[in-house]
């Protein structure tokens, strides 16, 4: 049996042999690519371009470039960029496309991509494109195109979503009413799926369902509203973990966000991690002003009013403001501000912050950190 084994095992171990040299010396799978020759993109026709706020879907321009060339026969990825400097700083991808030379973006793609590249609403404003060329699905070997040039006179596209808070660990309850003064998430200035609410959370007693809240899009509406992932009241209080959102991953309402007592807190929810995090907040030291206006060349000055519940968030509602910018003045005349536009942290000293639009705006602030929200009512 011992001298049937031992053959048996060096047999093995011959075909094994052969088999890695076999293998090891096979290269039919394996290529080369040259230094890729980029892609060459033609001038455009015009040299300005107005957008349609009317028509959108209409086509607003025509891209057409010669093929990058990898020295291989593949097909080749084609990213449009978008950029409102011709480095290319922080590009903006419009489009991608895989084996074409040309595309046609639409009026709202442009506005889209103009906009997040920032350039601003009503105003003409230069605006630069390239093409780069990448292979495979992880979009290596990069090759850029040259750069063009155009003014846009974009139309404003307001892409984000606003978010509010309810439920009977803060200001309004459980009412959920279309007309409700219902505080609102702060949104990342650099990060618009991330939204914070620094406040003060209430637990009237020591029952479960008590310090309880959720998020909601739309005020007076349950259909777009956000939760943790376990089912309504069987949730238990965590302080950091998935969300849930009906319909948004799921058709059953999802649970309550929770605190065990009542206290200031810092609740942060990311919408494309799906993540939520409350962590107690530390007020000591934090003063709120006596009085606190908007002042600027967007508005006659409009007082702002701390929400009783908590006294360190302010609002305003439905103030019309033109294009222009304001800042939040306390009586004491500090002048708390930043330069992002629609929502930010405001420091005192901090600068004007730019309104780019005409509309009717609810204005939060809050003075424990310093942000701010304008939602634009009817854009």
């Amino acid at each position: 049996m011992m001298k049937n084994i031992k053959r048996f095992s060096a047999v093995s171990i011959i075909g094994l042999v052969l088999l890695c040299f076999q293998s090891c010396n096979d290269t039919s799978d394996t290529f080369t690519i040259s230094e890729p020759i980029a892609p060459v993109l033609a001038e455009l026709n015009f040299a300005k371009l107005e957008l349609d706020a009317v028509n959108t879907s209409n086509p607003a321009l025509t891209l057409n470039w010669d093929e990058a060339n990898y020295g291989i026969q593949a097909a080749v990825n084609y990213a449009i960029q978008f950029s409102k400097d011709d480095t290319f700083t922080a590009p903006i991808t419009a489009s991608t496309i895989t084996g074409q030379t040309s595309v046609t973006l639409s009026i709202s793609e442009v506005n889209a991509a103009a906009g997040n590249a920032g350039v601003n609403p009503f105003n003409w404003s230069d605006i630069y494109i390239r093409i780069v060329a990448s292979l495979g699905t992880q979009n290596n070997t990069t090759a850029a195109s040259n750069t063009i040039q155009f003014s846009v006179y974009p139309y404003f596209n307001y892409t984000f979503k606003d978010y509010y808070i309810i439920g009977n660990a803060t200001a309004p309850g459980w009412d959920n009413f279309e007309t409700g003064n219902n505080p609102a998430l702060f949104r990342d200035e650099t990060d618009s799926n991330t939204f914070y609410y620094t406040g003060y959370f209430e637990k009237a007693t020591a029952d479960d369902g008590e310090g309880r809240f959720k998020v909601i899009e739309n005020k007076g509406s349950w259909s777009d509203q956000w939760g943790t992932t376990y089912p309504d009241n069987e949730d238990p209080i965590e302080t950091e973990g998935d969300i849930a959102g009906n319909p948004g991953t799921q058709e059953a309402d999802p649970g309550r966000f929770g605190v065990n007592a009542a206290g200031f807190y810092t609740f942060k929810i990311n919408f494309a991690s799906k993540k939520f995090s409350i962590k107690t907040f530390d007020t000591a030291g934090i003063t709120s002003p006596t009085s606190l206006e908007i002042q600027g060349s967007s508005t006659a000055n409009v007082a702002m009013t701390p929400l009783a519940f908590d006294g360190h968030i302010w609002f305003a509602t439905a103030i019309h403001l033109t294009p222009g910018n304001l800042e939040f003045v306390t009586d004491t005349s500090a002048n708390w501000g930043s330069s992002t536009s629609f929502t930010g942290v405001a420091t005192d000293g901090g600068g004007a912050i730019p309104v780019i639009v005409e509309d009717d705006y609810d204005v939060w602030f809050n003075d424990l950190t310093g942000r701010y929200i304008l939602i634009p009512l009817n854009l």
